[in-house]
């Protein structure tokens, strides 16, 4: 008996996910879930973008301020 109604609450987990999936995929669109994922990982890209261009500029700061700089164009 137990098994039958832990199958029964299975069942209906599974039927509630799929609704759910179906429901997110239909609002997307046809393509959407491509078109959001496509769009999320530009976002990505952007955002790795500008935090490399910022530790870029903060090093040559910290270099200036430490007169680093000066140091390694005499050994070249």
């Amino acid at each position: 008996m137990k098994r039958i109604v832990w199958m029964g609450i299975g069942v209906a987990i599974g039927v509630i996910a799929f609704r759910k999936i179906t429901e997110a995929q239909a609002s997307l669109g046809p393509e959407g879930l491509n078109r959001a994922v496509g769009r999320m990982a530009d976002g990505l890209f952007d955002f790795a973008d500008a935090v490399r261009t910022g530790t870029h500029q903060r090093e040559e700061e910290l270099r200036a301020a430490l007169g680093i700089e000066d140091a390694v164009a005499s050994r070249r």
